[in-house]
């Protein structure tokens, strides 16, 4: 109940530092041509987030369970605080860093379901606040003419117009989702989706450390309604490990191919997004052989039967506006099944789907309500090395011996109780968590809070 108690706290006392710089802060002038401008005495920015998500799971059937296992009956909690502090340096260019404070854990440890219920909590914990630097960046758009295009003032954003021709270049420390793969439905657990099959294409398997950042750089073409982008980012220097490859040795290429369109009047997108990971991973089978023939468990063998190889992956990530208050979002990904997931989930191949409503419908306009479903499933390969006792990246229930796809529904409301807060309850129902059919279903409940800055 600590953390609980810290994450309450945390974000009263970011919601009154909020209302006070509302209460001080000026807007900027609206541009009456319907673009915004650049405010040349804005040279700083501040903004700040606070986040408090609880999450407990329903009793469910479990006659066995593992290391990596999902337990019943059991609640957990993370919180975690944010700053965004951005300077414009010179034409073009903005400097941001993210000082952060996290706290608590997700559910047993972020472990149990390879669409894991939490987008919130990372893949470690601890039961006090401690103190981060997840962001740390700068950012160069180079003008290259075409009609104008309004950007709002946002976390890590300045307030400008952007040309619709333009180069984007950003480097330093980021997550690699702030660039690729991005949704405007589904794609931030700390204000829609929280399951991380709905937030991100489940077989995007990026560059990260065991909280979800990392360090490289990409450069972005506009062109009217194409977008191409293409970034080099820095593995962490074992599967799954708190810290990245000092001398950049094991890395990510990814590329990206976005396309914008309007449909019946209405905008749309589409992406493609492919990455190719260099690094000492282990072929799933080969660790199998390993650990037979040295008499050891199949994770004890595990790290002797990695060499550098390459995992790749492609996934398509699909927006729709459908109505004034109604989108549609679609992610499918297949990715490399016979080498072991190098940083993130546990997941051959992914289908997701989702709905978003605005609830101007019932005299809501703030509130939201989002319907998601989604298919994971593994290989044979995966599926053998996990029935033996082999551990994944989150899953690894000691066995494996009815294995099934894992399907998940999710669906949350959020209620705006301010411009600047949202409360949300969301539900999570699980079929065959961690591809096992003879465990579960399992329900997931949470309580989000959120406010921001």
């Amino acid at each position: 109940m600590g953390c609980g108690r810290f994450g309450l706290l945390a974000i009263a006392v970011v919601l009154r530092c909020q209302m006070a710089v509302a209460q001080e802060q000026p807007s900027l002038p609206a541009d009456p041509a319907g673009a915004a401008t650049d405010d040349a005495g804005e040279r700083f920015a501040v903004h700040g987030q606070a986040t408090l998500v609880e999450q407990l799971t329903a009793p469910f059937h479990a006659p066995y369970s593992g290391p990596n296992s999902l337990s019943a009956r059991q609640g957990a909690e993370t919180v975690d605080l944010t700053l965004y502090l951005g300077a414009r340096l010179w034409s073009g260019a903005e400097g941001w860093v993210n000082p952060e404070i996290d706290q608590g854990f997700g559910l047993d440890n972020t472990l149990g379901v390879a669409g894991f219920p939490s987008g919130a909590a990372y893949k470690v914990g601890r039961s006090h606040p401690y103190w981060r630097l997840p962001r740390l960046f700068l950012r160069q758009t180079v003008d290259l003419g075409g009609a104008p295009e309004a950007v709002e003032a946002d976390q890590n954003q300045f307030a400008r117009s952007d040309s619709t021709n333009r180069w984007v270049f950003t480097v330093g420390k980021i997550a690699v989702t702030d660039i690729f793969d991005a949704n405007d439905y589904a794609h931030d657990p700390r204000r829609d989706f929280l399951n991380w099959g709905a937030i991100d294409a489940g077989t995007f398997d990026y560059a990260a450390d065991s909280w979800g950042y990392t360090a490289g750089g990409a450069a972005e073409w506009y062109q009217q309604a194409w977008t191409l982008r293409a970034g080099v980012f820095d593995l962490s220097n074992v599967p799954n490990s708190e810290t990245l490859d000092p001398g950049f040795r094991e890395f990510q290429w990814i590329g990206e191919l976005e396309h914008r369109h309007a449909l019946l009047g209405l905008p749309g997108k589409l992406l493609v997004t492919v990455y190719d990971s260099r690094g000492r991973m282990a072929l799933l089978d080969a660790a199998l052989r390993l650990a037979a023939s040295s008499d050891e468990s199949v994770p004890a063998a595990l790290p002797g039967a990695r060499q550098y190889r390459a995992r790749t992956g492609i996934s398509l990530d699909f927006a729709q506006q459908l109505g004034p208050d109604l989108g549609l979002f679609a992610r499918t990904g297949k990715a490399a099944g016979n080498v072991e997931a190098y940083e993130f989930s546990d997941i051959d191949q992914a289908v997701a789907v989702g709905l978003s409503l605005r609830g101007a419908r019932w005299a809501r306009q703030g509130d939201t309500v989002g319907l998601a479903g989604l298919i994971n499933r593994i290989s044979a390969e995966r599926e053998r090395f996990l029935d033996a006792g082999g551990l994944g990246s989150l899953v690894g229930d000691g066995r494996l011996p009815h294995p099934g796809a894992e399907q998940i529904i999710e669906s949350y409301y959020e209620w705006a109780a301010a411009s600047w807060a949202e409360l949300t309850l969301d539900y999570q129902y699980i079929v065959n968590p961690a591809y096992n059919t003879d465990r579960g279903p399992v329900s997931v409940f949470a309580l989000r809070a959120h406010a921001q800055f």
